[in-house]
């Protein structure tokens, strides 16, 4: 019995670890150039203003605020990942797996936050996955032409 616990707990750790080193492999992907602002400035998004915040000023985690705009930016890229620009109107494998690690870490802050440990490491894991999926979004957006403009162009502009 105590075997079998200890095999379950030693094979959902290295799971999570496994999933933590193949999502941080896909998060150090290079863009030809970045992408992300022109969506953040299109859609309003919130995540550079909070990295920027945490990174340079340290500000304090104000939960409740930062959980809501994390949320929204999410859901937001979500939907553009799946229809901005993209044929087959679903997300890749990468995709999926960092929308399931996004999920897990969003957990991961929560139990952070009730357990009053360091909350800043799992934001910026958020805002590093918010980025991503903009760049994405943006590379998808920037193959698309409009005339003389490019689609971030066009939603700038309108």
């Amino acid at each position: 019995m105590v075997l079998a616990a200890l095999i379950l707990i030693l094979s959902t750790a290295l799971f999570f670890f496994y999933l933590q080193v193949i999502c941080q492999r896909i998060l150090r992907r290079r863009f030809e150039q970045e992408f992300f602002q022109s969506i953040v400035n299109a859609n309003r998004l919130e995540f550079p203003s909070v990295r920027r915040a945490i990174e340079e000023f340290d500000a304090p985690v104000d939960y409740a605020r930062l959980r809501m705009m994390l949320r929204c930016d999410f859901l937001a890229l979500a939907y553009l990942l799946k229809n901005a620009a993209n044929v087959r109107q679903r997300y890749s494998r990468e995709e999926r797996l960092l929308i399931f690690y996004f999920r897990l870490t969003s957990w991961s802050l929560f139990g952070r936050h009730l357990l009053r440990l360091r909350e800043k490491p799992s934001v910026l894991k958020l805002t590093a996955i918010l980025q991503y999926f903009a760049n994405v979004v943006g590379e998808r957006v920037n193959t698309v032409r409009f005339g003389n403009l490019t689609a971030a162009d066009y939603l700038l502009n309108v």
